[in-house]
């Protein structure tokens, strides 16, 4: 990648300006949240998609709103439990 002038952008600026980009160390979990947001944040600053929605679920333009923003919150419900996997492996396998 570059910028406009034809500069290369390094990897960690790339990070800097877009939180969603992600590394190795990111899990599904944080990877499908990020996605969820960027697509919630793209639908609530677009005025005719969220027009779309609110007529589509027959609701006013500002409920819908509302209510994509706290979907923003937590988009893809509670994060999974830390080392569920080990302590079943533990479990099962004495």
């Amino acid at each position: 990648m570059s910028t406009p002038g034809g500069a290369p952008i390094h990897k960690d600026q790339l990070k800097a300006k877009y939180i969603g980009t992600g590394d190795a160390d990111m899990s599904k979990y944080e990877w499908v949240t990020n996605m969820h947001r960027d697509t919630l944040a793209s639908h609530v600053g677009h005025h005719d998609q969220m027009a779309y929605y609110a007529v589509a679920q027959n609701e006013s333009l500002g409920r819908v709103r509302k209510e994509f923003l706290e979907k923003m919150l937590r988009p893809c419900g509670r994060p999974p439990v830390e080392g569920k996997e080990e302590a079943y492996d533990k479990l099962v396998n004495g």
